[in-house]
Parts: C-alpha cells; structure tokens; sequence
C-alpha cells in the first residue's frame, strides 16, 4: 500500500486532529517536502520533540516528522530562556547529520524553523524506548510510592489526555504498549553499544546523555541513537582520559541539562567526564529495562536525592541482577560502578559472551547489508540469512526482515538471492499474513522481468504460493506466468515450469492440462530428450497428471513418449516402471494384452540385466513383469479353450509330459535271434462284454467265439474266475517292442538312440510305462554250450522260481551292455503289483508259477505250431533239447517272463 494512500485513511477517520496537526505546523517550510500524520511519540529533553507519522511528497518515502513547539518551553521557562532551548535542539539536529551510522538516527530533511516551531524529518520511528518504559511503569504504579515523572512529560501528557497536569493516569499519555523480546533487548543492547562505539573512537565525543528519551525505536525495532544536544569533544591526544564538564545544576534549565537519572557519578562529583561515563548511563539504561521502566536513581531533578541514592546503588544493583540473563550480570555490575575504572569500554563490551549468537550476527549484517557488494548480498541471503532464520522470532520476521527483503525485490541483480528467504516467509506466513503484508510485493514479482535463477526459484515454488493466493490472483497472475515460462530458450526455466505443473496441476483444470499443459510438457521432452534430469521431470509430470486426461490421449500420446525415453538411470526407469504399472492396473485406461505383448514387455524385459539397478528396484520391475505375464497367460489360455471347444480330436487332451513321451522318439530298430513275437489284440471291455453275452461253445460261454482254440478265449475266463477284476485291466495292446535279426556281434541299437516303451492292459490307453527288461541278445559261457537265452536283469523285484534258475547253462549280458536299450522297472514292478494273489501261488507248478498265474495275468496264450497243431502248453526249445512244461525242471534252463508270449526255439 502506498504510504499516501496509508496517511489518508488515517486523515479520514480522524478529520479533527489532521486538522490540529497540520495547524501546528503550518508556517514551518518543512510542510512543502512531507505530508504530516498524527502523533505517535515523543523524545528528546523532557520529551520535547513531538513525533508524527508523515511520508515524503516526492516519492511516497514512509518516514518520522519531529516538531518542536516553541510554547511549550514558554510555559515551563523563563520567555528569555526560549532561545537557548531553541538553539540547543538545532545543535542536536546538526550533529545528527554529521554523524552517519546505522546505529545513529537517520536524518531525511535538515531541521526546518518557523516563529512557532522546530521541525526535520527522520526515518520512520515507532516510539522512544521513555515511550515503551513508561507503558511498563504504569503497570506498576498501584504498587509503587514514587509519582509519576513531572515537568515536560508531565504537561505534554496532560495536554495530550486532556487531564489535570497533578493528576496520577493508570497510564501516561505518552506510554506506548510495546512488550519485547528477549532477543530484541538483546540487540538493542549490541546495538546502543556499537552507536557508543562509534561516537568514542570515530566520532571521538562523548554522548553525556544516554537515557531512554535519547534512544529510538525504528519500525523496523532497530534501537537508534539520539539525543546529541550535550556532546563533549573528547582530547584528541588520550581517548580514555577525563575531560571537564557541568555538573547538573538547579540554577539552570532543565531541559539545558542531562537527565540527572542516568547520569556518572563522577560528572557530579568532580565535574569531570569520560567515554566511561557514557557506559555507566548504559548501564542503568539496561537496569531500569530490567526493573520494569523505572531507573535505580529517582532524584526527581534534585542533586540532594542524587547524591543520597548514589551512596545505595550498589545494593539496588545487586537486588537487580538476578532478573538479568546470567551473561549479562557481570558486565551490567562493572558498568552501573561509582568508580569509572571498573567499567568496560564500548568496545570490550561487544565481545561479550551474550552478544555471541548466530541470530544476532544474521540481524546485525542486515541492517548494513545497503553497504555491502552484490556477491556479499547474494551470499548473504541465500545463506546465512535462511540458516538464522528459524533461530529468530516470527515476530521479528515481519518487523525487522520482511521491509528489508521488500525493499530489494526491486534489485534485479540480487532478486533470485532475496526469493530464498522470500519463499520461507511465504511457507510460513498465514493467509491472513500473506494478503496484508505480501500478497501486493509478490505481484511485482511476477509482472517484472527476472533473471533465470529468480524464475526457476519461483517456478519451484509456485505450489507454496498458490496455497496462500486467493483463487482469482492465482488465474490472472500465476498461472499466465507458468505458461510463459514453458516458451523459454532456457533448459533450466523449461524443467523447472514441468516441475511446477507436476505440483499444481490441481488447480489446473481438466480441458487445460489436456489442450494446453501436456502439449507443451511433450515438446519440452522432444527438444530435451537426452537430458536425463528433464526427462525425469516430465516422467514425474505425466505420472501425475494422467488421471486427468481422457483414456485415447493417453494411449495416443502417453505410450509413444515412454517408447523414446532411452536413458537407463534407475531412477527414470522406475518412473517408467511406475506409469506403466499404473496403466496395467487401471482398467479404465485400456491397456489390452496386445500391447503389453507387443509394446510394453519388449520396453521392459531388457532392464532386467540392468546393473545399474538395486535389489528393490529389480524386484518391482520383476513383479510387474510377472503381472503382465500372467494376464497375457489367462488371456490366451482362455481363448484357445474355447478355440478348442469344436475340436473332436482327443490330442487336445494330452498332458504336456506326454507329448515328450517315448512314443514319439525314433529308436532304430534291434533284433534279437531266435525270437518270435505274437501278435496281441486290444479289445476294449465293451467288446468284452458283447462276446460274454453272444458267444456259445464249451463250459456255456468260456470261450468268446465258435473255435475252442480262439485266441481271445482267455479274456473271458480270467473275467469270470476273477469277478473283482477291472475290465480296463483287461484291455491289451501290442507291445511297443522293435525286433530285428541281430548276432552276438551285432546286438542293434545303441541307448543314446531313444528309449522303446511298452504298454500294459492294467493301465489306460493313454498312458505309458518303462521296464528294466534286457532283451540283448544271447552270449555264451565258458562251456561252449548253445543255443539261445534270454537275459533278464536278476533284481529283488522279480520272482525267482526253478524253472528259471534250475541251471546255468549260457551267460548273459551285462545290464550296462550300450547294444540294448533298457526300459524302465516302473511298468514291472506295477504289473506284478496287480497280480500277486494267493490263488495264483497255490498250482502245481510252484510259488508264483502256476497256470492259474499266469492266466489271471492275462498274458499266457496259446501257441500254435508250424503244422497249425495247438499245444496245451508252451513248448521251449532250450540248447537243443524240447522239454514239456508239465514235466520235471531239473535238467531245463528257462528264464520266463509272464507278462510277454516269448517263444525259443532252434
């Protein structure tokens, strides 16, 4: 707000007292440069200077008007004494200029003289530190027995509350309500210290009057040092040695004089004064801070009082220090001393240990920071300012910080360093803070040219910013700012305005981000495709932003810009992983499994050998894979099921270790001499039971046919002997066994060449077993005998019987002879398995052995001869000798497998 438009609302409300103002200083030249305000405070001799607000007509400048009334020094003083006061409050004003310091009073106009009043301006004050004091006394005057300060302040306040002038107010007019911090005395402190500092070893005067009515308190709640009517000029030659000066005295004005409250003992009592006389009134400035506003010494203008007290002082230092912080004690009893030798200078008192203090050190260089260069400036507020910032109170935020960065957002060279602790004070502030004190300084900001730095800081923030900027300042200011920002040459500027857009895009709306955000966030990442920090940016943007877009554009332009993301850092491959997720996911984006097929797994699938990647990395990318993987499966396996449905082919039954089995393996073909092979059908148990009802012969239906001698005969007697037998054990199949002519030098096939198989009738059509069975051809023993033999591997599972062990006529090859195939014992062992019975030992020929067996086996056919006779038994042809199975088996050597119709013969 302009300081103009600030002073006339003020005028407004209170019409009656601009006009009295403004009455009191008409004639006074200084009315041509400043607008006057109202009153606010006073300082200077018995609070003589009246302080206004006022503002400086040539460029709204904010500032303090201070006006002296010469009647008021008529009514307390001799009419010939008027010109004295009038002379030394000019001097006072002179020396102001002269002395140029930050911790000296700011003079804007020189002192401007009427026939009425005094008047200069000032930097803008908010009260004297009497002012503040007097607030903290009042609180205090129903428990206290001293009255109220008289003379000046007495008659101003009575003037000012319309109050008789002997009367005790609950509060003087002149108090001003202020409570301060611990950290504001603490500067304010360091800071009359270092204006002290100056004045003795630069200025090279002593002040003589330190007091609460010489310090100011600037708007800014920087404590300044006035009040230069009684300097002395130090000796030139000796800085620390004693000048003289006037005691105080009741034969002269007081307003001519010192405040005798807070002034050296020695002034009074040798008329001799030093720069350590200045140090004894801070001293008791800072105790009648501490002491709730009132000074130790009360001697009510009277040197009698004064010399009584100084005799105690001591002791009421004493009875103070407690309420001081503990690193202040010490310093405060040496300087409150009656002997100036205890007392430290200005400039060891600076190096206390309580002025140490990062907080103190961030204020203090911002009150010189006009002073420094652009690179210390910079420096300044990019970081010593943003460490100190949380160390120092909020309150001290917007009355000391706050005007000192408004007033360089202006200076565009140190902009982009003054928005660091801009943007904190932005976090930070309230709405309510933010619309009174910020929101118009911010404005500027966005309108005015800026530097690269200045708009990324902006651009990173701008989510901050929109959370405390009503809604219509966020679519006529902030956002025309952002979309401009995309149409920069810089990269910098380009990132940072994606980065703003992944941030804010919900106070953006839908058809905005569709027709005008993402186009551009697309032709950022076209111009800047090899920048992995950009293109990791606009990853985080369109993670963010595509639930707001319609499904087609996602699939349209979404999918095509991850294709050309090619940097293999894990951090954007997880982005990539992340979006992609988030379309498999979402069923309302559509992603069908042919582009997850097609488009997606083959982007995806390469990055699993990415080393660059950690195991969490690698474990997501790999679940999401799998995901994918699996809804393909479903998918697919869903359709060819029913793709399948109208198939009549059982081969859409088969399992998938069946379409690895043997059958399908080409073995070359082995014979083994002197063996013949019958032939066996299949019949399945529906033939069976057909032939079972419809066949007539012998015994009423034993045997299937008209022929007694009929192959299939069998079936049906084992079918009716064993009633629990299950007709699917009856189904028989041709042996899957390849036999050729072969010789003992010649044994056939070699096992790497496949492994034959054979089927059992106990077992489904389907399904196929292995056996052990060593069907190599025969070899001879040391006897030289011959003939033929069967050599079957001798394991436990196998049953032993004399009619195959009797003798040991031939030998055998070895189970690890390479010229056989061997097949497995599985198929055996289950066939023997389903055979074993009590019936089936119980026959003539022995333990596992009868006929019984081998017909509930199934297996056992009857052979025909070469003159087409049929044998009620086979007939074995062994080492040239035919020997009837009937009969004895002591001098026959046959090995026997039941579960194949083997015949030898010479």
């Amino acid at each position: 707000m302009p300081a103009g438009t600030m002073f006339a609302k003020f005028k407004s409300a209170n019409v009656a007292a601009a006009t009295s103002t403004q009455n009191v200083a008409d004639g006074n030249p200084i009315t041509q440069y400043f607008e006057i305000g109202k009153p606010i405070a006073c300082a200077g001799p018995e609070l003589v200077w009246r302080i206004h607000d006022g503002y400086r007509k040539s460029d709204n400048k904010e500032c303090s008007v201070f006006i002296f009334e010469k009647k008021v020094a008529e009514k307390l003083h001799k009419p010939r004494r008027k010109e004295t006061i009038t002379e030394l409050l000019k001097g006072s004003v002179k020396t102001l200029e002269r002395f140029r310091h930050p911790r000296i009073l700011q003079i804007y106009h020189t002192v401007e003289e009427s026939a009425d009043t005094l008047a200069f301006a000032a930097e803008p004050i908010f009260a004297s530190l009497s002012n503040v004091l007097a607030f903290h006394e009042s609180k205090t005057y129903e428990n206290a027995s001293v009255t109220p300060q008289g003379g000046v302040a007495g008659a101003v306040a009575a003037q000012a509350g319309n109050a008789p002038a002997g009367a005790q107010p609950q509060r003087p007019a002149h108090a001003k309500e202020y409570n301060f911090l611990d950290m504001e005395l603490k500067y304010g402190f360091l800071q009359l210290t270092e204006a002290l500092s100056y004045l003795h070893y630069s200025g090279h005067v002593i002040h003589r009057n330190v007091c609460p009515s010489s310090i100011l308190i600037t708007k800014r709640g920087i404590w300044k040092l006035a009040g230069m009517e009684y300097v002395e000029r130090m000796n030139e030659t000796d800085l620390n040695s004693s000048i003289p000066c006037p005691p105080w005295s009741n034969r002269v004005s007081k307003m001519a004089q010192p405040n005798l409250d807070f002034m050296a003992p020695e002034i009074q009592s040798s008329s001799k004064c030093s720069l350590l006389s200045d140090m004894f009134s801070l001293g008791m400035v800072i105790c009648a801070v501490y002491n709730n506003g009132r000074p130790l010494i009360q001697a009510g203008n009277s040197t009698s009082n004064y010399a009584k007290q100084i005799e105690s002082l001591d002791d009421h230092v004493h009875k103070l220090l407690p309420r001081l912080p503990i690193a202040l004690q010490e310093a405060t009893s040496r300087m409150a001393s009656r002997d100036p030798t205890a007392r430290p200078t200005a400039q060891l008192l600076q190096l206390i240990k309580y002025f140490i203090d990062p907080a103190i050190n961030a204020l203090k260089f911002l009150d010189v920071v006009n002073m420094k260069d652009t690179q210390q400036k910079s420096q300044f507020y990019k970081t010593t300012l943003i460490e100190a910032m949380p160390l120092i109170p909020r309150k001290l935020w917007w009355q000391n910080i706050w005007p000192m960065l408004k007033s360089e957002i202006n200076n565009g060279e140190v902009l982009a360093a003054v928005l660091q602790p801009v943007m904190l004070f932005v976090q930070e502030a309230t709405h309510a803070e933010y619309d009174a004190l910020m929101s118009a300084t911010m404005k500027v900001v966005y309108s005015q040219p800026k530097s690269i730095q200045a708009s990324v800081t902006i651009l990173e923030n701008l989510h901050v910013i929109i959370e405390k900027t009503k809604p219509e300042d966020v679519s006529t200011d902030i956002m025309p700012m952002l979309y401009y920002s995309f149409d920069g040459s810089t990269i910098q500027v380009q990132s940072a305005a994606v980065v703003a857009v992944a941030n804010v895009f919900d106070c953006i709306d839908d058809v905005t981000i569709r027709r005008m955000t993402l186009p551009k966030v697309k032709l950022v990442f076209e111009k800047n495709i090899s920048d992995p920090k950009i293109v990791q940016n606009v990853l985080m943007c369109i993670e963010r932003v595509m639930d707001r877009m319609e499904r087609a554009q996602v699939m349209e332009e979404v999918l095509p810009l991850l294709a050309n993301v090619r940097i293999p850092d894990p951090d954007i491959i997880m982005r990539t992983v992340r979006i992609y997720h988030k379309l498999f996911a979402d069923k309302s984006y559509g992603l069908t499994v042919e582009t997850m097929a097609t488009f997606v797994l083959p982007l995806l699938i390469p990055h699993t050998v990415n080393p660059a990647l950690n195991f969490e990395q690698y474990c997501y990318l790999l679940e999401v894979l799998q995901q994918m993987l699996e809804a393909i499966d479903r998918q697919q396996r869903n359709k060819l099921k029913l793709d399948n449905l109208s198939m009549a082919s059982p081969e859409r039954h088969r399992t998938l270790r069946h379409q690895f089995s043997t059958d399908n393996m080409n073995a070359p073909p082995f014979n083994i001499p002197n063996l013949r092979i019958d032939q066996r059908k299949t019949s399945s148990a529906e033939d069976m039971a057909r032939k079972n009802s419809g066949g007539s012969g012998m015994l009423g239906g034993w045997w299937f046919g008209c022929s007694p001698s009929s192959p299939d005969s069998n079936f049906l007697r084992v079918g009716n002997v064993f009633p629990n037998r299950r007709l699917s054990d009856n189904t028989l199949m041709t042996p899957k066994i390849r036999i050729a002519p072969s010789c003992a030098s010649s044994p056939g096939g070699t096992p790497g060449s496949g492994l034959p198989t054979r089927r059992h009738s106990s077992i489904g059509p389907q399904e196929r077993r292995g056996s052990t069975i060593n069907l190599s051809p025969p070899t001879y023993g040391a006897r030289g005998s011959s003939g033929s033999s069967l050599s079957v591997p001798s394991t436990s599972a196998y049953v032993k019987s004399p009619l195959l062990y009797s003798q040991k006529q031939g030998g055998s090859m070895p189970n690890t002879s390479s010229s056989v195939p061997f097949l497995l014992s599985s198929s055996m062992q289950s066939i023997r398995s389903r055979r074993t019975s009590t019936v089936l030992s119980s026959g003539p020929l022995g333990s596992g052995s009868g006929i019984l067996q081998q017909l509930g086996s199934g297996m056992v056919r009857q052979l025909t001869s070469v003159s087409g006779t049929v044998s009620p038994v086979p007939l074995l042809r062994v080492n040239g000798t035919r020997n009837n199975m009937t009969h004895g088996y002591s001098n026959s050597n046959v090995r026997k497998c039941p579960s194949l119709n083997i015949t030898f013969s010479q």
